[in-house]
């Protein structure tokens, strides 16, 4: 299977998707909060927010897992990103949500594996610098490692896709 073959841009709800795991742009307390971690929090149900009370939270860069309890992924990794301040450790952070995701994904053996665009929502990460660290560390990953199998950027607006798509395009062909 091709690097194009496992990399993927799609518009959508994540919490929809039937994947193995899911990534939750979460903050720093796992308890929920607002864009796609609130709509995680929900669509999983109450489970998901006991299960992250017995975890302590995150630090920014690192991730963890849960179950996925209702939703129709088995499984949810949770990972903090930075908040953009144009600093030069931003970049480094957002890199490491993603490699300490797929990290996470391998050691559990998840094959199929959806991403928000981590820390675009409120956290303020331009989409177009943000893609390019998504797409990049995902497919250096890849080419290194068969698990997971399928990596997927789910995008909540035509404009992000359009973003992801273009970039991973010109990266994979």
């Amino acid at each position: 299977m091709t690097l194009k073959d496992r990399l993927e841009a799609r518009r959508g709800d994540i919490t929809q998707l039937a994947v193995d795991a899911i990534v939750n742009a979460a903050n720093s307390s796992l308890l929920g909060g607002g864009g796609v971690d609130g709509a995680i929090h929900r669509a999983a149900g109450p489970e998901l927010l006991e299960a992250c009370r017995t975890i302590g939270g995150c630090p920014t860069g690192e991730a963890r897992l849960t179950g996925g309890y209702r939703l129709p992924a088995r499984y949810v990794i949770h990972t903090v990103g930075p908040v953009y301040r144009g600093r030069t450790e931003d970049s480094r952070l957002l890199a490491e949500c993603y490699s300490n995701s797929l990290a996470m994904a391998m050691a559990h053996g998840i094959r199929s594996l959806a991403f928000p665009a981590i820390s675009c929502g409120v956290y303020g990460y331009p989409i177009a610098d943000a893609s390019k660290i998504a797409v990049d560390v995902c497919a250096t990953f890849l080419d290194t490692h068969d698990v997971p199998e399928k990596v997927i950027f789910m995008l909540f607006s035509a404009s992000d896709l359009d973003t992801y798509a273009r970039y991973l395009s010109r990266r994979v062909g």
